[in-house]
């Protein structure tokens, strides 16, 4: 079955090759329309989570972004074949790509404690940590190995590492991290899925409560690095604004117990997360129980 499914992806990747652009995207969008209507256990949980997060939007208004969720989500993945089959340059995609450059290496400017780049599954987040690492900020980028070997060893991994980023598996990824950012390098991480109770703290995630991964508050207060939340947000024409502010320089010096000062900081990413999927709910990955507890 997984050679089945590697021979398919394949297939596809030779068509992107070969075919037009719009047809690339028509087609990637023709498979969110199926997805949705096929995966009838996605397409529910979709709905509900949307239904928890917006309690005060009608249910046209949240089946609309549940669909629009699909076709983004279809978007992501044109967009990244389109990219490892060269049809598409990366440089292309980024809206404000000299405001963010200039506004990367002024915040970072003598930083020597290492950057965390915290981000989500929101808009593209492959391109997103591939135009950071273009920027010259080459990532250790924290990921789970994909179920199929042969995409992941033959596909996925060389993609992530296409600009310099090397692909790290959750297995081995506090280690990396902490090795990383005591030589002054750089880790991209997504902490918006649901997690165990292992190294997660309890908080909310637009007003629902949810275990959250303390990962990135352990560093933080341990190494403090630089913690930098980043997104991609897709527009209307298919380009992305890179979003953020600075960085997220709050350490919790308002708790005095080290596990609040965790579950505070934790909470306060869950925060910025928030803020930025509400800024296009249909660009969030909705279709995964982010709220089971």
């Amino acid at each position: 079955m997984q050679r089945i499914e590697y021979l398919t992806v394949l297939f596809f990747l030779k068509l992107s090759r070969i075919l037009p652009v719009s047809f690339v995207y028509g087609m990637f969008d023709f498979f969110a329309f199926l997805s949705f209507h096929i995966l009838k256990k996605r397409r529910v949980l979709t709905i509900s989570n949307l239904t928890l997060a917006y309690p005060d939007k009608s249910k046209k208004e949240i089946y609309l972004i549940a669909k629009n969720c699909f076709k983004s989500v279809a978007k992501t993945a044109a967009e990244i074949f389109l990219l490892f089959t060269d049809r598409k340059r990366l440089e292309d995609f980024i809206l404000n790509k000299n405001e963010v450059s200039a506004k990367l290496r002024k915040i970072t400017d003598g930083n020597k404690n290492g950057i965390i780049f915290m981000t989500a599954h929101f808009g593209n987040w492959e391109i997103l940590s591939h135009f950071v690492a273009l920027c010259g900020y080459p990532l250790i980028v924290i990921g789970r190995k994909g179920d199929n070997k042969y995409i992941e060893d033959n596909l996925t991994k060389h993609f992530r590492e296409r600009y310099g980023s090397k692909n790290i598996y959750k297995k081995e990824a506090m280690s990396k991290m902490i090795k990383t950012l005591k030589s002054s390098g750089n880790i991209g991480i997504l902490i918006d899925q649901k997690v165990g109770r292992t190294n997660s703290a309890k908080g909310t995630f637009f007003g629902i409560e949810c275990y959250s991964t303390t990962s990135v508050a352990n560093m933080k207060l341990k190494y403090d690095p630089l913690v930098i939340p980043i997104f991609a947000k897709r527009e209307q024409n298919g380009q992305y604004t890179i979003m953020f502010e600075s960085t997220a320089s709050y350490k919790a010096e308002d708790k005095t117990d080290k596990d609040e000062k965790i579950i505070s900081l934790t909470q306060y990413y869950n925060d910025i997360i928030e803020h930025a999927v509400r800024e296009a709910p249909e660009q969030w990955f909705w279709m995964h129980n982010r709220w089971k507890v």
